[in-house]
């Protein structure tokens, strides 16, 4: 073969450094159903639809780390029949081995406590990531997770590893993205227009671009559109330069 088929870039047109790490609050799936009359449920699947689809375009363009906020520590509030539906497609995504498809390239970890969760569902997530752990792409799933608390069970690992003083360097080497880049740019869906808990500490100088679009809606088109605001942006971390 003469050629090597080209990855397309994950930055459109721009002269920012390659966009490394992707955050997604994917939000809307209950709104969603609502508007057709459905049962919540049914947003969360077509939500998981979604999920797939943007997954496997992120590949496309070839951004090595996107990290979804599945399931929120405040997300335990809502009714019961809808946790249980949530926990269900779950379930369904981890047997199906990280869902099929292209998905199949994404190393998958889930950070967030996972204590609240069945042992059954903690042995399929462990099984999940053994089984992803040599794909080239990395995958976060956040479930039960929330940004402060990532910082207090960062801070309370290092008091109990004996520390008297922290930097902040301690802590992001504490937190459950260890080792991770922090997110370039962060997507939310939905309409509304704050982080609610996500990656609280990681997002510090993350771009943010939000969409009224509710989740079940999003296409690769509209990824593209994201991407191509982060091209335009100068990210200049309190610097007076851009950073290249």
């Amino acid at each position: 073969m003469l050629f090597k088929r080209q990855k397309k870039s994950n930055v459109l047109n721009g002269e920012n450094p390659p966009l490394r790490h992707l955050g997604i609050i994917m939000d809307g799936n209950g709104r969603w159903a609502t508007k057709r009359g459905l049962m919540r449920e049914a947003g969360h699947r077509s939500g998981a639809e979604a999920f797939k689809r943007v997954v496997e375009h992120c590949i496309d363009r070839d951004i090595a780390l996107v990290t979804v906020y599945a399931f929120s520590t405040e997300n335990w509030k809502r009714p019961q029949s809808e946790v249980e539906g949530i926990i269900r497609l779950l379930v369904e995504y981890l047997e199906e081995g990280i869902a099929g498809g292209r998905e199949k390239n994404s190393r998958v970890r889930f950070i967030g406590d996972r204590s609240r969760f069945s042992p059954e569902v903690q042995a399929l997530m462990r099984e999940a990531e053994e089984k992803s752990a040599h794909y080239p792409h990395s995958l976060n799933v956040a479930l039960n997770y929330g940004g402060r608390a990532d910082v207090v069970q960062a801070v309370n690992k290092l008091i109990a590893e004996g520390k008297r003083e922290v930097s902040e360097e301690d802590i992001s080497n504490a937190l459950y993205t260890t080792g991770q880049p922090d997110p370039d740019l962060i997507i939310r869906t939905g309409g509304e227009m704050r982080l609610s808990n996500f990656l609280t500490w990681q997002s510090a100088y993350s771009e943010l671009w939000f969409t009224p679009k509710l989740w079940p809606d999003i296409t690769g088109e509209d990824i593209d559109e994201a991407l191509a605001f982060y091209a335009t942006r100068q990210r200049r971390f309190g610097d007076v330069a851009p950073k290249k």
